[in-house]
């Protein structure tokens, strides 16, 4: 299956992603929804994961008002059993997967003499190992098309250290090792991996997130357009890492 539908540039008669297939983890809330909705739009037949029913519920009939071809199950990211059975009815219903968005994860802040081990395990699970499992599950179709791209939703202080980050920077710099190394593997499959470095986004998450002045963060959509971008460049270039802030302090 093709990365996107071959379409003249100058039409504007065909959504950029007909055809396409994505999956998008942790997409019922926040920026994992924004791209989702973003990817339906484009024309894409979209699948979402995440852990509550309920949210991902009224994500699906959100989608559905866009594109007929949606796709939602309740899954555990960092559970190889849940992985699997995922991305096995996804393809079942909507065809191989061609766009894979390692979107999900957790925030656990504090110093790091005070977390515990299993506070340590739910990040690094949850924020890294999911998007090895998942991807791992992704790829062989990927492989198969002799096409693909996989973005991770990482995080800027996967860049940057600050107090109290300790779990939660540890997972993000670990992402971006994964990430590169994964391009490196794949490229010769005409696969992309790329990675997207948010700074402040108006979500509910992070350690100050109350506190935010939403003058000076990123909104979801603003992620969501980043997104975009890498999945609509011509197919021999390659946008490997995009880092995002908000335009003002």
């Amino acid at each position: 299956m093709p990365r996107k539908a071959s379409v003249n540039p100058s039409s504007r008669t065909l959504p950029r992603l007909a055809g396409a297939v994505a999956l998008v983890t942790g997409g019922s809330r926040g920026i994992g929804r924004s791209i989702s909705l973003r990817l339906a739009r484009l024309g894409a037949a979209v699948a979402i994961c995440g852990r509550d029913e309920k949210t991902l519920s009224s994500v699906e009939a959100e989608l559905k008002q866009i594109e007929f071809s949606v796709y939602s199950q309740v899954a555990d990211v960092s559970r190889s059993s849940d992985v699997n059975s995922l991305v096995d009815k996804t393809q079942s219903a909507l065809g191989p997967i061609s766009i894979l968005v390692n979107n999900a994860g957790i925030g656990i802040f504090g110093p790091v003499h005070q977390k515990t081990e299993q506070e340590w395990d739910q990040v690094l699970s949850t924020n890294l190992k999911s998007v090895f499992l998942v991807s791992r599950a992704v790829i062989p179709a990927m492989i198969r098309q002799n096409s693909g791209d996989i973005i991770n939703i990482s995080s800027l202080a996967g860049r940057n250290a600050f107090a109290g980050g300790a779990i939660y920077c540890a997972s993000k710099w670990g992402l971006q090792g994964l990430t590169a190394c994964m391009a490196e593997d794949l490229r010769e499959f005409g696969i992309r991996v790329s990675s997207v470095l948010p700074g402040s986004v108006a979500t509910d998450f992070g350690p100050h997130a109350a506190a935010k002045d939403p003058s000076k963060v990123l909104a979801p959509q603003d992620v969501a357009h980043a997104v975009a971008m890498l999945l609509t460049q011509r197919d021999l270039s390659f946008i490997s890492e995009v880092q995002l802030r908000p335009l003002r302090k």
